[in-house]
Formats: structure tokens, C-alpha cells, sequence
């Protein structure tokens, strides 16, 4: 009997990537003004930011239909295999009860749906954990359980480079928003228990980035027995100093890094900052 990891795009792990790691990327679908694109498929994290920058009104996701994760599930029941499944938090969209649809369809007893509670470099980091695990050979029910404990120590902020995607995304007013961009305040935001929350509002990017620090301090530091993922949106050329930032003040942990796409990249605009990592 084989363990199937299945994810969304949202985890922004790309399809060549899930193919190296042997897991299965579900794409949400993203809606501009000019239609409909799937997440990593037929819109790479570059095309939509170029997208972002010019359009009228934010995009939205759409959820992937109960179809979607049923012809997994049903393949799966037909080999004999377990299926443990970690989407987006169900708290930035339905993906989690599609698939839980799926499941109730297929009637499958070897379906686990893990909330995540989390989303792009957050989610990363859990299929990371869930694959070693699948790799030194644990069985689907130890994998799930350390997925469960692991969601409540993954924390992510987000140093974002300006106010305008919080301000049309309806989180900020026009009035704080253009009092909030004259001061250069760079917001920190993060995911709190599975939804978006502003962390903070420094002004300038050199005391976000130091503020950023001040709340992996007051989480407790990292656990560096897994490693910390930096994100970056849009222009990859932002990730060097950052990165090199990031490396001073955490000298002792192991960097990944990834682009990050549509779900939290509509709030943030391009030019953010992104850090997910396991808490002590």
C-alpha cells in the first residue's frame, strides 16, 4: 500500500516541482477581468503579476470542483493506496470541502483531508514535512498527526512594498491607505489562525524587514530542524538582499526560496517579502 500526497497550486510548489517530489498539484483557478486561468498551469507566478500591475479589479480564486480530486481519489481506491490530502486554508477558500466532497463521492476510507490552515510558502513548508516523512517510511496516520501538530507551529509574514492591493482588496480604506503610503508605511501582514491579518505598520522597508524579525523573537525563534522558506513577488532581483538580511539575522537555518503566486500575491502586490517557518 502507497501514501499519495495530493496539494493545490496555492502551496505555489510548481507542477515540475510536484513531479520531482512525487505529489499531486490540484490548480484553483484565477479570475481577471479578460477570464479565467488555472494557478501554475496556463499562468506562471511572472504572468500574473505582470497581469496584477495593470488590471482595473483584483482577480479572485475559484476553488477546483469536487471532479477535480475525485479521479485521484478513485485511482487511488483501485490500487489499494492511502491519500492524505493538504490544501489552502479553509478559511481563504472552499478547496477543502471540494475535496471533502470528493471523498463522500468516492466513499473513500483511505482519504485524510488536512486543513492547513495555511497557504503558499506556509503550505510548502508542510508538504516538505509530509514527503520526508512518506519517504523514511511513516505510515499515512503518523503523517497526518504530525501534519495536525506541525499546522499550529507554521507561522508566515509578509513585509508587503505598498498599500494599494490592501486598500482595493477592501482591507485598508482610500484614506488610510494614501495617509499610510505618504508616511511610506510597509505593512506587515501574516495568516492568523488560517486568515490574513495585519501584523504591523512600520514605515520603510529596512524597519519592516527589522520588525519582521521582532515577531519570529516574540514567536520564540525558529525550530531549525526544518527549514525556512523565503518568498518573493514578481521581480526575483528582490529576493538577494532580503535573502542576504535574512541569512545575518538567522544564521543557523537552512534557506529555501520560492516565487509566490496568485492567493496571497493579490493582497501583497508584487515587490513583497514572504518568511515561513516552524516555530519552537
Amino acid at each position: 500500500m502507497a501514501i499519495r500526497i495530493i496539494t493545490d497550486s496555492t502551496s505555489d510548489i510548481s507542477q515540475v516541482q510536484g513531479e520531482k517530489m512525487g505529489i499531486t498539484i490540484v490548480p484553483l483557478k484565477v479570475v481577471f477581468e479578460d477570464g479565467e486561468y488555472l494557478d501554475g498551469v496556463t499562468l506562471t507566478p511572472d504572468e500574473f503579476y505582470q497581469k496584477l500591475t495593470v488590471c482595473n479589479e483584483l482577480p479572485h480564486t475559484s476553488q477546483p470542483a469536487p471532479e477535480a480530486f475525485l479521479k485521484y481519489f478513485k485511482e487511488a481506491k483501485e490500487a489499494g493506496d492511502e491519500v492524505i490530502v493538504v490544501p489552502i486554508s479553509s478559511k481563504l477558500s472552499g478547496t477543502v470541502q471540494s475535496a471533502a466532497v470528493a471523498k463522500e463521492q468516492c466513499d473513500a476510507d483511505n482519504v485524510f483531508i488536512v486543513d492547513s490552515l495555511n497557504a503558499t510558502i506556509g503550505l510548502h513548508l508542510l508538504i516538505d514535512i509530509a514527503v520526508s516523512m512518506k519517504e523514511e517510511g511513516k505510515s499515512a496516520k503518523e503523517i497526518v498527526e504530525a501534519l495536525e501538530a506541525a499546522k499550529e507551529r507554521v507561522c508566515l509574514h509578509i513585509a508587503a512594498d505598498t498599500l494599494e492591493y490592501l486598500k482595493k482588496g477592501g482591507r485598508l480604506t482610500k484614506t488610510a491607505a494614501f495617509a499610510g503610503t505618504l508616511m511610506g508605511i510597509k505593512p506587515l501582514i501574516g495568516l492568523e489562525d488560517g486568515v490574513v491579518a495585519v501584523q504591523g505598520k512600520p514605515r520603510g522597508m529596512q524597519r519592516a524587514l527589522e520588525d519582521m524579525i521582532g515577531l519570529i523573537d516574540k514567536n520564540g525563534g525558529v525550530d531549525t530542524s526544518y527549514p525556512v522558506y523565503l518568498g518573493y513577488a514578481g521581480d526575483q532581483e528582490t529576493l538577494a538582499p532580503f535573502q542576504k538580511f535574512i541569512q545575518e539575522k538567522l544564521p543557523h537555518v537552512r534557506l529555501c526560496t520560492s516565487p509566490v503566486g496568485s492567493v496571497i500575491g493579490t493582497h501583497t502586490g508584487p515587490g513583497a517579502h514572504f518568511i515561513a517557518y516552524l516555530k519552537k
